[in-house]
């Protein structure tokens, strides 16, 4: 990628900032992290390290705490986070709730929740998916019914990532029946801390805790929760979704491509054959991807600078990534061979009998955790039938 003088010289602002203000701690933590975003205590710190630098929002708009960068620096400073091994963020306040209060929120709303998200201060929690209304979300139960200046709230939500941690919620409930499911739902933010609200965990495949189900029983929370207008949710719903399934994929699937080279090279060391060929072919063939998926990207930004509306690109840079993301993780077990069958927690590895490298746990774990790429965000297959709709209406 060649830059001009001005993005080079942002991107070594972003490196002089990440020499200094990135712990080794941390960059250990960014390294080990094999699911979609760190654990709470890693992340969260360095959420707040980019608020001191003011960059925790930098998509937002420049009056809310955004930094009015360009498309490329954007980009850019994704990449250079992802070289550095830096903590990726868990987005469901900066990037998903965040950018929908703008859109959507009143002046009151904005000032009582937009700051915490900037900050650090809140951490939230996204309802949606339920039980029997995973992809299928429009067939949610989860009620919410009017009572004076109150909502009260019953039923449940599944995979709630991080509720664990999470002191908020925004939440889609159902507050009208009758006509087509998507028109009576509506779109709630609270206090996850309140009488009648239980969080069970659920322990993924992989051992990790990062989800959810969460239990409300006469859950009563302020009429001032409510996000637009009632029985509206399902526009900002979509709205939301396009900021959950966007973003770059590229920088991230690049540092993995790397980190799986010096797993094969660590693995095979001065040995070589067909074995070790095969898979550099394979790493060449994802590498081809990667540079497909940074095409499309690049392409995106252009539009983005033009003004364009992201129309369908978010749905083909989740599918893309997804399966890209997917690709290299298998390719990280075929090269952990039989260690990488072992499950020995990371930060164990130099001390384990059985000489398990890093590399294979994490390789194992990241494939594990990766599973789920396909489906959260909206399911491939859902993806591939909005892709379809939108170039046969075309």
């Amino acid at each position: 990628m060649v830059l001009n003088e001005k993005d080079a010289a942002f991107r070594d602002e972003v490196r002089a900032f990440l020499a200094t203000g990135l712990s080794d701690e941390l960059r250990v933590a960014g390294r080990r992290c094999s699911g979609i975003f760190s654990d709470y205590p890693e992340g969260i710190r360095w959420l707040r390290c980019l608020a001191q630098r003011g960059w925790s929002v930098p998509h937002w708009p420049v009056e809310h705490g955004g930094t009015g960068w360009t498309p490329m620096q954007h980009y850019l400073f994704a990449a250079e986070l992802a070289a550095a091994d830096a903590p990726p963020l868990a987005p469901m306040g900066t990037h998903m709730v965040g950018p929908v209060i703008i859109a959507f929120g009143t002046p009151e709303q904005q000032q009582r929740w937009l700051p915490g998200i900037r900050s650090g201060e809140d951490y939230w929690a996204q309802g949606y998916s339920e039980p029997g209304a995973g992809s299928d979300l429009a067939g949610l139960q989860c009620k919410a019914v009017r009572d004076g200046d109150e909502y009260v709230i019953n039923g449940t939500k599944i995979w709630t990532t991080h509720a664990q941690y999470a002191n908020k919620m925004f939440c889609l409930v159902r507050t009208a029946s009758g006509g087509k499911p998507q028109q009576g739902i509506s779109f709630l933010c609270f206090d996850l801390q309140r009488p009648g609200i239980t969080v069970r965990p659920i322990i993924s495949i992989s051992g990790d805790h990062e989800l959810n189900q969460v239990f409300f029983d006469d859950v009563r929370v302020p009429a001032s929760s409510l996000l637009g207008d009632e029985n509206t949710g399902w526009t900002i719903a979509k709205y939301l979704l396009q900021h959950e399934r966007g973003g770059a994929w590229a920088p991230n699937l690049r540092a993995r491509l790397k980190r799986l080279r010096l797993a094969l090279a660590e693995a095979f060391g001065d040995r070589h054959g067909p074995e070790r060929h095969d898979l550099a072919m394979k790493l060449a063939d994802a590498e081809c991807r990667i540079d497909a998926v940074q095409a499309l990207e690049m392409k995106a930004l252009e539009a983005h600078a033009r003004g364009e509306a992201p129309g369908i690109r978010p749905s083909i840079g989740k599918l893309l990534g997804t399966e890209t993301r997917q690709r290299l993780t298998e390719i990280g077990i075929e090269i952990g061979g039989l260690y990488a069958t072992a499950r020995v927690p990371m930060e164990l590895c130099e001390s384990d009998p059985l000489g398990v490298p890093e590399s294979a746990a994490f390789g194992m774990s990241a494939y594990l955790n990766d599973r789920a790429a396909s489906i959260y965000a909206g399911t491939n297959e859902v993806q591939r039938n909005l892709i379809a709709a939108h170039l046969l209406a075309g």
